[in-house]
């Protein structure tokens, strides 16, 4: 009887080990466990002495889809095991995964079907690194891996040299074998070569926006993999060796003009991670990285150079030059543009790095900063360095001697500055003021560095009530004019670390504190606090058993989490109302702000007798003196809500705390809606039902909502399913936008342009784009080249950028002289009463702008494609846009440089766009909404004079 035979593999997993038995069935898991079935899992052990191979044997008899390879010998790097399962490989597509890895559940079957639909000769897909000591996650090289895409060969593409890893793609077997494409075994860093022949060699690779790889980065350093031991000079040197094949393959395959491309990846990611290493290693180490280094920086592109940030073109600069102990230095302030340098000298209107003047024209050019404009810096986001100086054990004090480098002058500045340290643990922060002692100035004339001594006591750091674990690293704050500033506090890289015991305290276990520098990043100074005694010695055992350590992780929160909170809560709730009691909460607790803010400045005009307390998650600077205030999520705002007779919230209180029927819930929301909402959400639209129940509990809980247009009603309040009571007053934020000349918003106005020192004659661009889904975090919704913007409007315009929330911005160097980073106003109102034009893109944010009757102008280069892949919008831009749609930089100089001409062709549809949405906004929304929700209390103290 004939018998077809079955089907081969579509994916084979090569998952490559050593020495590892204790990681490695957690990474066959993660293969067998995907959503594809019919893969295999080849285990090749590089001659393990441990228990590896037994655990390997373990899982090819437990499953029948496992195969393992032995090799005889180790071979000391991953390229003859990966070559081992190349051969042993049954299926026409191969991965690979490294044993302390694993791969995300959908990883093969996506990647498969990518290319099957592409024909692509290989897929790769973006990275999640696991940061295993904090349970952090990142992605790698998220710029790369934006969405779907086919690349035609590398050349149209070159920035993909970054995406040197061989483990997040997945290959074609016949393409590895038609162009005999093997891994060297001679060296580490053989995914460089291996991938960049790959993706040079392939017709077409495709690209996919999604994890498929998960790159555990292991926090014991007796595990450290060989790309995370950039220690051993030897690593430097396999880097080294690595760069320079690829320059030949470059060559011999008649690919030399990508060598331009390669050279910039190679500063980028290669070089740039020593360099930043630089600061923790001995003169001995950096002499040696620079002699290995050094003769192939020479080789690299000029082009190549250039393209890096201005700060390591200088370090480089330094390390070539031999000036090790000043690369060090400058290796600090590498992706830190607010870090300043210790020193720069000034002459004929240039200004260099360092405490001297440069010798020569070379020197000159290698150190010459006059493009990063120090000298017109604002206080808020220009650049200080605070430095350790000594520190010192006096008994159970830490005194500390601190200098701060101050080359932009800030400090000099009018205005008095406060300053404080200030470090927190799981609560409050302890925040210890100090002055600067007088200095004389320096040979310039110039004040360029501050002095002063903090003396901290550990004692009083606040520890929670169930002490502390873990580490923290003090900030110096400054506050000028009503803005503040956080800068991290630098510790000497050779600082001996100090010790203390902090005794018990009432039912507080006793503490140890270690007092150190940092070893990354920028070195900044660290406090480590360990329990001391008994439970000390408890929590050492239970590090070492990762069970029991997980176990005392979920016993704690048992006893102080969320479900303890929440029953407390209900229970609370048997207690009276209090009738007087108004919780308030904006932007879940970001700050005093939004119509939250507004609504109780009216029910604080009208002396009403309501006692108002309000939320806050960070920073409190932003709420009044004297106002109380309760920290989000806290025993005392559990406390706070289950008692109150009203809420008043502008995005949503924790669903965790049901609200009682004596209490009322006002909903203010925060604006009109232009994309799509709740129940349009395809996200929550094809969610299962226990899902979508929660969305219609959470809306039940509003007694009453605001809407400030017919269109609201159209698109939220239906998109939500909402049937409560809706006030149609207009939000109450908006009374400031309405009422904008009256002199109280006029003052307002001109302390926010104090506040951001926008020079006198500038007009003021507020540039506030929304986030980009599936994108958050990733500071790709700012598309507008403010370079360019900047070198040509920058005497004239500061723009203010505000990016979404949920969005990072950094303002470089070189433009921290017109641009300001708005993000320190937790009211919006502040920065759209100061503003002069509005540049937004797709955020709802032009409904509420268009009420100062100021123009606004939109950045869309990638309207189509937003639309197609965001989660849809209720209107299209174009059929209702008051102002030009922009697609260029060139053409947003232009409407700029002629604003008034931008404004008479938009005024109808500006005209149309007001009556649309805006028409229940006159001024006094908040008076409304305040008679309306509040009812007789709120009455009761109308009419209290003009506002």
């Amino acid at each position: 009887m004939n018998r077809t035979p079955a089907p081969g593999p579509d994916v084979s997993v090569v998952v490559i080990v050593h020495n590892d038995a204790e990681r490695l069935p957690r990474a066959v898991r993660s293969v067998l466990a995907q959503s594809l079935r019919n893969l295999e899992v080849i285990i090749v052990d590089d001659c393990s002495t441990d228990g590896t191979f037994a655990a390997a044997e373990r899982l090819t008899t437990a499953h029948p889809r496992v195969r393992l390879i032995r090799l005889p010998v180790n071979s000391g790097g991953c390229g003859a095991p990966r070559n081992a399962g190349i051969d042993a490989a049954r299926a026409p597509h191969l991965m690979f995964l490294d044993s302390d890895d694993e791969l995300p559940y959908h990883a093969c079957k996506s990647l498969l079907l990518t290319a099957e639909d592409t024909g692509a000769d290989l897929v790769t897909g973006e990275v999640t690194r696991l940061f295993e000591e904090s349970g952090t996650t990142g992605l790698w090289y998220p710029e790369l891996f934006e969405d779907v895409r086919v690349v035609h060969g590398i050349r149209s593409a070159p920035e993909f040299f970054l995406d040197h890893l061989s483990t997040n793609k997945l290959y074609r077997a016949d393409f590895l074998a038609r162009h005999a494409l093997r891994f060297p075994e001679d060296m580490h860093y053989e995914d460089q070569l291996f991938t960049a022949r790959a993706l040079t060699l392939a017709r077409t690779f495709a690209v996919v926006p999604w994890p498929v790889y998960t790159w555990r980065l292991a926090a014991d350093p007796a595990t450290l993999s060989i790309s995370s031991s950039r220690h051993k000079l030897r690593n430097a040197v396999d880097r080294i060796k690595a760069a320079r094949l690829i320059d030949a393959f470059l060559e011999e395959s008649g690919n030399a003009a990508l060598r331009p491309a390669k050279d910039e990846k190679f500063l980028r990611h290669d070089f740039r991670l020593y360099l930043g290493d630089l600061p923790f290693r001995d003169p001995e180490w950096i002499a040696g990285f620079a002699a290995a280094v050094n003769p192939y920086l020479a080789e690299t592109a000029p082009e190549a150079l250039a393209a890096m940030p201005r700060e390591q073109q200088i370090c480089q600069f330094l390390l070539c030059a031999g000036r090790y102990e000043e690369a060090a230095e400058c290796a600090r302030t590498l992706d830190r543009p607010r870090l300043a340098p210790r020193h720069v000298v000034r002459e004929a209107g240039r200004m260099y790095w360092g405490p001297a003047l440069p010798r020569d024209a070379e020197e000159a050019a290698g150190l010459d900063i006059t493009s990063w404009r120090l000298d017109d810096q604002p206080f808020a986001a220009g650049p200080l360095r605070h430095e350790v100086a000594d520190i010192a054990a006096d008994g159970p004090l830490l005194r500390i001697r601190l200098h701060t480098y101050d080359p932009a002058l800030l400090l000099a500045a009018p205005g008095r500055v406060t300053a404080e340290l200030r470090i927190a643990t799981t609560g409050e922060p302890l925040a210890v003021p100090f002055a600067y002692e007088p200095a004389a100035p320096g040979e310039d004339g110039r004040l360029a560095r501050r002095t002063a001594e903090v003396v901290l006591d550990p004692r009083r750091v606040p520890l929670g009530p169930k002490g502390f674990r873990g580490r923290r690293h003090p900030v110096v704050v400054l506050e000028r004019l009503g803005l503040t500033r956080s800068d991290p506090l630098l510790a000497p890289a050779g600082l001996t670390p100090l010790r203390a015991r902090i005794p018990q305290r009432g039912p507080l276990a006793a503490h140890t504190v270690r007092v150190a520098c940092e070893g990354h990043g920028a070195g900044r100074l660290e406090l480590s606090w360990e329990r001391a005694g008994a439970l000390g010695r408890a929590e050492a055992a239970a590090g070492r058993a990762e069970p029991v350590r997980r176990g005392l992780q979920r016993l704690t929160r048992r006893v102080t989490g969320p479900r303890l909170k929440a029953l407390t809560y209900h229970e609370l709730q048997k207690l009276p109302v209090d009738d007087s009691l108004v919780v308030f909460e904006a932007l879940e607790g970001r700050g005093y702000a939004d119509s939250p803010r507004a609504i109780h400045e009216e029910l604080q005009r009208r002396g009403l007798p309501l006692r108002a307390v309000w939320s806050y998650a960070g920073n409190r600077s932003s709420y009044p003196e004297g106002l109380p205030l309760v920290r989000r999520g806290s025993w005392e705002y559990v406390h706070a809500l289950a008692r109150a007779r009203y809420w008043v919230d502008s995005h949503g209180f924790p669903t965790l705390y049901g609200k009682r029927p004596a209490t009322r819930y006002l909903q203010t929301w925060h604006g009109q809606a232009f994309k799509h909402m709740g129940f349009d959400v395809p996200e929550l639209r094809l969610a299962n039902a226990e899902r979508q129940q929660r969305h219609r509990e959470t809306i039940a809980r509003w007694d009453a909502l605001i809407a400030p247009s017919e269109e609201f009603e159209r698109t939220f309040v239906r998109a939500n399913a909402y049937e409560g009571e809706l006030l149609r007053t207009g939000l109450p934020r908006n009374d400031d936008l309405v009422r904008w000349d009256d002199p109280a918003r006029r003052e307002r106005a001109a302390a926010t342009r104090e506040r951001l020192q926008i020079p006198d004659g500038r007009r003021v661009l507020l540039y506030a784009p929304t986030f980009r889904d599936g994108a958050r975090g990733s500071g790709d919704s700012v598309r507008a080249d403010l370079a360019e913007l900047v070198r040509s409007l920058g005497e004239d315009w500061t723009i203010v950028v505000r990016p979404h929330y949920y969005e990072r911005y950094t303002v470089p160097r070189e433009l921290g002289h017109a641009v300001r980073d708005g993000r320190e106003f937790p009211d919006l109102n502040d920065l759209l009463l100061a503003s002069d034009a509005l540049l937004t893109d797709y955020s709802s944010l032009m409904f509420d702008y268009a009420n100062l009757g100021r123009p606004i102008l939109f950045f869309t280069d990638d309207y189509e494609h937003y639309r197609a892949t965001a989660r849809g919008t209720y209107y299209d831009l174009p059929d209702i846009a008051p102002g030009p749609m922009l697609t260029t930089t060139g053409e947003l100089i232009a409407a700029l440089r002629d604003l008034k001409a931008v404004q008479e062709e938009w005024a109808e549809a500006y005209a149309r766009f007001r009556e649309r949405f805006n028409p229940y906004e006159t001024g006094r929304s908040s008076e409304a909404v305040v008679d309306l929700f509040f009812g007789a209390a709120g009455r009761a103290g109308a009419g209290g004079g003009s506002r």
